[in-house]
């Protein structure tokens, strides 16, 4: 699976190698920093030039670097005017101390446009064994010689020949690179034994026991001996196997807090390569990055984008038969696969993600009933999760975000509630950690916190955590971003059943679905969204308040979901186009919600993260695809350039970062944000390996909907209004 394509990819590069006598420059850090490349075996003599035998000298080498000595000299002036890309020996330890010492001005081990130093390094070429210097400049070409030197270090070179392309490459095609060949690989995970390591360790976890656990479902006999096999073999790791029960309760889920662990996915059963044994295979799945290490719901279905783009079909897949297996033990997709979010969904994508993994693979064997399971699978969730209590209410016949559960969500910062607890722990005179304690088990009764953590899951649940849009209300709200998506569902499942299946899918319990039914459903759903969600005076859709009987006057980014889910009129979009569009178009591309919504900030009300000034991936995505949906490519592509632009300038004006979420009205420093969670992606040590899962998504996947021109401009980091003003007069 995803082993498979590293290898396949680095065999690839390592023929390249082997056939032309040199390495290309551009092979994955793994190869090119391998053995192969070391030329202080002199497996890689052919990379350095030597000179005649007769001009062979045989002076004194006291003076020659050690890593030096064994490199056959040549004439200096044959180095004079190369056509071709220069390559530098380099000591690695030497130039990195070097580098840090006179460009890391901060001491942060990362290399931007705010340290203080000469910005230029002189590199020893290898033609010239070193002698003839040349100017590394630029806080760009300097990061990437950082990013570089740490990789090769890692790696356990002393001494490596350097390509010039790997430090002056196009920023665009070098970011491009890197997500296909290196962030999609860091963030991948299984659960299984050769990644139980990684996969077990939980950041979040806050609790006393700290132990690795791993719950397996009661059905899943064969995965739960497969795991007290591999503990045993890991002694050191203490990991402890329990089964879930029969019966999910939020008092179960809040009772095992403490024993927080890891939830079972799906597996394959394969032969062991070195035993010949069959045993069993987690099926890969790509993580968000940071502190998020399990398989997210709506974070998967972006990132999903971007991998189908760059040809990780395998890991799309993957994801989506993780999904199945999430409803079909679960009984929905989860937020993650962590215990404490048993309770809790996220936003729905699964028929359209298996839409279009079902276009990918459509030749493979089995495509067609991986399309059946996942609608199967799609229908059991709509309706017992998004049209069941607590979720539906009866009286509109639209959807909330309302999960169960109990208590203080534990997968929080250990400080993100103090603001709001401690008044009540001064209040029955108890520390903070004693009320925490006693308000989850009930010994203290506070009605008023019970109402704030309903609609503080739902928030959570909402995948937009947190933002004065939704706090203290979620739970009310009929959102136009949930009920979009389950309109989507319903056209989805209905053309699919029709076109697919025959107009007949017969579910796992007997009952039969036809296309009718749920082209009714579609049809009722988009009149309730006219209906409450709908505002004609400002030309966009609003939240609808189920106990308030109102529409919120919240302006968000989520109105353009409607356009996504094809449930808004011509008429309608032309309005969101016209009206609503100039309200989040921002500089780096559309804000999550208007400044005057989100209201006044200051210490009594902090910045929330998806308030204004923020920026989120999928947000732009699917606006992205909602414009050029209704026919305004023009305006899709603008936002598009915006978003990656931003990405584009931050990645080359400080050190390669790729994060979470980004200012959007920052030109210089968007990555910076000053709200409760910080930023995700930016905690590195000279190279970042990871990016930020769904950021890089929209990366890959933003470059599909631009032209080459525009491409072109962003290598140059082309500011929008200047790139959009020699186009357009558009500034």
């Amino acid at each position: 699976m995803a082993s498979k394509s590293v290898s396949a990819t680095a065999g690839s590069r390592q023929s390249s190698a082997s056939s032309t006598g040199s390495i290309d420059p551009f092979s994955v850090a793994q190869v090119y920093y391998g053995p192969e490349t070391d030329f202080t075996t002199h497996k890689m003599s052919n990379l350095i030039r030597t000179r005649t035998l007769s001009t062979v000298q045989t002076r004194s080498t006291n003076n020659t670097p050690d890593f030096l000595k064994s490199v056959p000299r040549r004439r200096a002036s044959q180095d004079a005017q190369s056509l071709t890309p220069r390559k530098f020996l380099v000591d690695v330890n030497l130039t990195l101390q070097a580098l840090l010492e006179s460009e890391d001005t901060d001491g942060n081990m990362q290399i931007t446009i705010e340290d203080l130093g000469p910005k230029v390094l002189q590199l020893g070429t290898a033609n010239s064994n070193g002698f003839n210097k040349f100017d590394i400049r630029g806080t760009y070409m300097l990061s990437n010689l950082l990013q570089e030197l740490t990789l090769a270090k890692e790696y356990g070179r002393k001494s490596i020949i350097l390509d010039e392309q790997r430090l002056n490459e196009n920023p665009v095609s070098r970011l491009s690179r890197l997500i296909r060949t290196q962030f999609w690989d860091s963030l991948t995970r299984r659960i299984d034994a050769s990644l139980l390591e990684v996969i077990a360790v939980d950041p979040k976890n806050r609790s006393k026991d700290q132990s690795p656990r791993i719950y397996v479902p009661p059905t899943e006999k064969e995965q739960y001996e497969y795991y007290v096999m591999e503990s045993s073999k890991r002694p050191h790791l203490n990991l402890q196997v329990e089964y879930l029960p029969a019966t999910v309760t939020a008092e179960w889920v809040k009772s095992v807090n403490e024993k927080a662990g890891l939830l079972a996915l799906a597996m394959d059963h394969v032969v062991d390569e070195f035993t010949g044994q069959s045993t069993l295979r987690g099926k890969p799945f790509v993580v968000p990055g940071g502190r998020f290490n399990e398989l997210y719901g709506w974070d998967s279905y972006m990132i999903a984008l971007g991998l189908l783009v760059d040809g990780r079909v395998d890991l799309a897949k993957g994801i989506l038969e993780n999904f199945i297996f999430e409803i079909n033990n679960y009984g929905k997709i989860l937020n993650a696969n962590r215990s404490y979010y048993l309770s809790r969904s996220q936003p729905p994508f699964l028929t359209d993600l298996a839409l279009k993994v079902y276009e990918k693979t459509i030749f493979e064997p089995g495509a067609l009933e991986l399309l059946k399971e996942s609608f199967k699978a799609a229908i059991v969730e709509y309706k017992q999760v998004w049209m069941s209590s607590p979720r539906l209410d009866k009286e509109s016949g639209l959807s909330c975000y309302h999960p169960d559960g109990i208590g203080i969500p534990p997968e929080t910062e250990a400080s993100h509630f103090e603001h709001l607890l401690m008044p009540y722990a001064e209040k029955h005179k108890l520390s903070l950690e004693d009320f925490q304690r006693q308000y989850n088990d009930g010994i203290v009764k506070e009605p008023a916190l019970d109402e704030y953590f309903v609609h503080d899951r739902a928030v959570r649940e909402s995948g937009h955590d947190t933002t004065y849009r939704l706090e203290k209300r979620c739970a009310n709200l009929a959102t136009i971003d949930l009920n979009s998506l389950l309109y989507k569902y319903e056209v989805d499942i209905a053309h699919t059943i029709r076109t697919m299946f025959g107009d007949q899918l017969v579910l796992h319990d007997g009952s039969v679905e036809t296309s009718a039914s749920w082209d009714r459903r579609a049809r009722r759903r988009k009149n309730l969204i006219d209906h409450y969600l709908w505002d004609e005076e400002k030309g966009m859709y609003f939240d609808y308040d189920i106990v308030q009987k109102k529409k919120s006057d919240y302006e968000s980014a989520t109105t353009f979901w409607a356009m996504w889910a094809g449930c808004a009129s011509p008429k309608q979009a032309a309005r969101l186009v016209s009206d609503a569009l100039p309200k989040f178009e921002e500089f780096g591309g559309l804000v999550s919600g208007t400044e005057r919504s989100r209201g006044v900030i200051g210490l009594d009300r902090p910045n929330r993260q998806w308030d204004y000034p923020y920026g989120w991936a999928p947000q732009q995505i699917l606006a992205w695809v909602g414009l050029i949906r209704y026919g305004y490519e023009e305006d899709a592509e603008r936002l598009v350039y915006r978003w990656l632009y931003m990405i584009t300038k931050a990645f080359v004006d400080y050190n390669g970062i790729v994060v979470e979420k980004y200012d959007v009205t920052r030109p210089v420093d968007p990555h910076r944000v000053d709200a409760e969670y910080g930023n995700q992606g930016a905690d590195f040590k000279g190279v970042a390996k990871e990016g930020f899962g769904w950021v890089n998504a929209s990366y890959t996947f933003g470059l599909t909907l631009i032209t080459s021109h525009a491409r072109r401009a962003l290598g140059a980091c082309t500011p929008p209004g200047l790139f959009y003003a020699s186009q357009y007069s558009y500034v």
